[in-house]
């Protein structure tokens, strides 16, 4: 496609590179990392005074208009509130926790928070449902000893109270609700809203350094119960400079932002919601999600509203898709003034690019730049940039400004790690996890893997090559990489194949355990709603799409690790409540493989089930000059 990009400034990456003792390298920009505020609400107070008037959030009332709070209205409340927290002699020891969606109420609470050097923690709402027990919300709640719960939604409040006495925090943990259930003896936002600030809000200020707690992020809990995950004024300060100092463009004019990534992770909650206040900007609280039942919402608010800067995950940008390609209009609007957009959390299939491309270049009258990087909650999170347009998905590209990356040879791939002031101290009260976390040098373990797009010309960039934990080896003691064999199903199966788990560990050959996109297959069939999925996935005609797939996946090549002789496809989605799905709604491989072992068993069970497709010996053939165990060049496009 030759239709040029839509004109942004980015800066130009400049890498430097050390080797170190056996096969280590030791890589960092060649720009330097500009000076940062001491403190996030130094920014809130900057654009209070520069832009008073500007928006700076906005979200939808009960009856569905736009509310908003400008810059200076926001440090008054963030003031007022930062008051009404010190009365309660909130700390470290007695955090603010904060059980809500995204919601001016949310925000500002959590800058209030910053404001006076108290810790707050956003809480997923997901963790008052699909449980019984709570068992995630009692665990965070017990490791914080929160003395203030804020529930937005009043109807959560029995079970939060009943967990608060459970845990014995009742007599010393104050509930807050917007607005509190009947009955209740709830304490309401709009008194904490009205209290009038004193000199100790201005000493509390001045007192915050870099090393304060700012919050605490809870992991997503893939590999046990969530970490909280300690986040310093100095780690978010930072890691906004590396961002403006990478995107040059923020300065040209205040970011505006349609955004519904929740603010209990750090892609939303640091990221998106950091930038916007560090550059002035407005952000839209999109009240809408990549479902099925919330993308009308998200369209809905696209239009009205024309971002100027998009964030989102692989999942958003799929959903989007159907609209932005038969929505004219919505498709115009939304490109009118977009500079960039930015995809993070899981791979992104070169069909979905493909098709990014073709909708700006038809409604915007040029491509927009699609960018991604690498990051962690542990890194708040912008760690690593493709800092430009790849064709190549899969591109992380090369550390950030002020971010020092170690690739230590682990398992014949490249382990990351990463220094820097946006790393973390550390998981909160638990120092057997903060030591396990760093190396002798004081890297944090990222837990991915990486290698050079081009060994020869280590400037091009950094590929993702999967999580090192999800990998596994075959009965033959032969190593089979997850995360770049899952993104190659996933490319090659587009549309019918939405995502896959990685099958074999101790067996003789490698499986999937596929979640299907009944739409895509309804359509392969040209069939109607009225089919339900077991009929639709049961069809010939998708059983031979999925044969298919795998003859594809076969002709390309690779030894026994990297080809995917069986799968199974399933028709139950994956499942929140057991941690198959991350915050961002990326799939947990191990937690699928731990509650559907029964799948896993089918998949090779001898004699085999018919439920299993199976990829014919005569279709087993390496490609002239394909690598044995390892997938060919597994993000080009195809």
């Amino acid at each position: 496609m030759n239709i040029p990009y839509r004109p942004v400034r980015l800066a130009d990456y400049r890498l430097i590179q050390d080797s170190g003792e056996n096969g280590t390298h030791y890589l960092r920009n060649a720009i330097e990392l500009g000076p940062y505020p001491r403190c996030l609400t130094e920014r809130l107070i900057e654009w209070a005074r520069r832009a008073p008037e500007r928006l700076f959030l906005v979200d939808r009332d009960e009856d569905g208009r736009w509310r908003g709070i400008t810059y200076r209205e926001a440090l008054i409340m963030a003031r007022r509130l930062g008051q009404a927290l010190l009365d309660r002699g909130l700390s470290a020891q007695r955090p603010l926790a904060i059980l809500s969606g995204n919601d001016i109420e949310h925000g500002l609470l959590a800058l209030a928070a910053q404001h006076v050097g108290v810790p707050y923690a956003p809480l997923a709402p997901a963790y008052l449902q699909g449980a019984a027990d709570f068992a995630k919300l009692r665990h965070a709640l017990s490791l914080l000893t929160p003395g203030m719960v804020y529930i937005n939604d009043g109807s959560l409040w029995p079970q939060v109270q009943t967990l608060l006495e459970r845990l014995h925090l009742s007599d010393t943990c104050e509930t807050i609700c917007r607005r509190p259930p009947s009955g209740s003896h709830a304490g309401l936002y709009a008194d904490l809203a009205s209290t009038t600030p004193t000199s100790a809000v201005e000493a509390a200020h001045a007192a915050i350094d870099g090393d304060t707690i700012a919050k605490f992020l809870f992991t997503s809990g893939t590999t046990g119960m969530p970490k909280a995950v300690i986040n310093t004024q100095r780690m978010l300060c930072s890691n906004q400079q590396m961002k403006r100092q990478s995107w040059p463009c923020l300065a040209d004019e205040p970011p505006v932002l349609v955004d519904w990534l929740p603010w209990h992770h750090t892609f939303g909650g640091n990221h998106n919601f950091g930038l916007v206040l560090y550059n002035g900007g407005t952000l839209y609280i999109d009240d809408g999600l990549p479902t099925p039942e919330g993308i009308e919402r998200t369209l809905r608010n696209l239009r009205e509203v024309a971002p100027s800067f998009y964030f989102n995950v692989p999942k958003g940008y799929e959903a989007l898709m159907p609209a932005l390609t038969f929505d004219e209009a919505l498709a115009k609007h939304f490109f009118s003034r977009l500079k960039m957009t930015f995809y993070a959390g899981a791979h992104l299939g070169q069909h979905v690019w493909k098709a990014w491309d073709a909708l700006g270049a038809a409604h915007g009258g040029s491509r927009v730049l699609m960018m991604t990087g690498l990051g962690a909650t542990e890194t708040a999170p912008f760690a690593l940039c493709a800092n430009r347009d790849s064709r190549r998905s899969g591109l992380v590209g090369l550390p950030a400004p002020g971010v020092e990356l170690k690739l230590v040879p682990c398992r014949q791939k490249l382990e990351a790690r990463i220094r820097g002031p946006n790393v973390t101290p550390g998981y909160w009260r638990q120092p057997e996890l903060t030591a396990g976390a760093f190396d002798d040098e004081g890297f944090y373990r990222l837990g991915d893997a990486l290698r050079f797009a081009d060994p020869g010309q280590p400037a091009a960039g950094l590929l993702f090559d999967g999580r090192v934990a999800e990998d596994f080896k075959l009965a033959t003691g032969t190593w089979v990489s997850v995360g770049p064999l899952r993104a190659w199903l996933v490319e090659i199966g587009a549309p019918c194949v939405r995502d896959a788990a990685i099958t074999g560990q101790d067996r003789d050959s490698v499986g999937a355990l596929v979640f299907a996109d009944i739409e895509a297959c309804r359509s392969l069939l040209r069939a109607d709603a009225s089919m339900d999925a077991e009929t639709v996935l049961r069809h010939p005609l998708v059983r031979e799409r999925f044969v298919d797939i795998l003859r594809q996946a076969a002709s390309r090549g690779a030894g026994s690790a990297s080809r995917i002789t069986r799968l199974l496809l399933v028709t139950e989605a994956p499942s929140v409540a057991h941690n198959e799905l991350t915050d961002k709604g990326t799939l947990n491989q191990r937690a699928v493989l731990e509650h559907r072992q029964s799948l896993v068993e089918t998949l090779y069970t001898d004699p085999l089930s018919s439920q299993v497709i199976v990829l014919a010996e005569r279709d087993v053939a390496i490609a002239p000059g394909a690598r044995a165990d390892r997938p060919p060049t597994q993000y080009s496009p195809p």
